[in-house]
């Protein structure tokens, strides 16, 4: 796969991402409005996104996404997990964060401010185990906003047929019937699965990520502020979930943003194709409110020691 300018496509133990790197004259070459927001950064030090794909994402569907940081000037990265690591085989969803990780280390990314973007709950699931290696490998690492698009949600059986079949139902021959069975099995493991993890905790086990990610966000020691943006018509994760959780984390100190897309075309991790500019606009308002603001940084970093 060749990659586009100023791009560059890293594989790593089988796990490919993506990295753009803005022009130098990038500012000269957007075709934009007086009312566009530009960031508002130290230019010595750029941010860099990190953007997460949902569960059976293409790149390509993570390019226009990146490109509302790319044109302002920042750096991004794109990746979407394996969605039988995300369903299946989820005990090789810590190497992988740990590999990106090593990633951010490996270009010196860590000394940068850090803003995640992340879609569904798959690239929730993938943002947790991150920062679990970043609290093991760097507890001073300058995560500076978190986005969750369409995320997070909770285990609703319906929801999880739903996403079964949106991922697998164009491949013959898969049916109705196939869906359920699926979605049966992967219920019945995660409860073996969330329960062997709490009868080892009883025994002194320490393993800090556990089997249900909805929880272990919700209590996550990232302070970062975070921005939820949802939709009352997402049938995969429910508004309601969403509003849990961020009013969840705002009682733990953490400062949230809302902004809910209540037309009717602004169904799941389809909020930008919706209403790209009001989505452009809560970005980078919010983006920029993280940036011009005089926290001091330990606000924003792992208190895990």
């Amino acid at each position: 796969m060749s990659a586009l300018p100023n791009q560059s496509v890293i594989r790593n133990d089988s796990l490919e991402y993506f990295i753009k790197f803005p022009t130098p004259n990038f500012r000269n070459n957007r075709e934009i409005g007086e009312s566009d927001y530009v960031f508002v950064y130290n230019e010595t030090n750029v941010p860099i996104v990190l953007l997460l794909g949902w569960a059976g994402c293409k790149d390509r569907y993570l390019m226009k996404y990146s490109k509302i940081y790319e044109d302002r000037g920042l750096i991004t990265v794109r990746y979407t997990a394996p969605v039988e690591n995300l369903f299946f085989k989820r005990e090789a969803m810590k190497p992988i964060g740990d590999k990106i990780v090593k990633l951010i280390y490996d270009m010196n990314f860590d000394t940068h401010p850090l803003i995640f973007h992340v879609f569904s709950n798959g690239g929730a699931y993938l943002y947790q185990h991150i920062w679990l290696a970043f609290r093991q490998y760097s507890p001073t690492v300058q995560i500076r906003a978190v986005i969750f698009d369409s995320a997070p949600g909770d285990r609703h059986m319906v929801a999880l047929y739903r996403a079964i079949s949106a991922i697998y139902g164009k491949q013959k021959p898969f049916n109705f019937l196939v869906s359920w069975l699926i979605t049966l099995f992967l219920t019945v493991l995660w409860f073996v699965q969330e329960n062997f993890h709490k009868l080892g905790l009883l025994f002194g086990a320490d393993n800090p990520a556990k089997a249900h990610p909805f929880e272990n966000l919700k209590n996550q020691d990232c302070y970062a502020p975070q921005l939820f943006l949802y939709s009352k018509h997402d049938k995969l994760v429910p508004y309601t979930d969403v509003e849990y959780f961020a009013h969840y984390r705002q009682s733990r100190g953490v400062h949230v943003q809302l902004q809910c897309f209540e037309n009717s075309d602004a169904e799941h991790v389809k909020l930008y194709a919706s209403q790209p500019q009001r989505y452009v606009q809560s970005v980078c308002e919010f983006i920029n409110d993280c940036f011009a603001c005089n926290h001091d940084t330990s606000d924003f970093v792992s208190r895990a020691n």
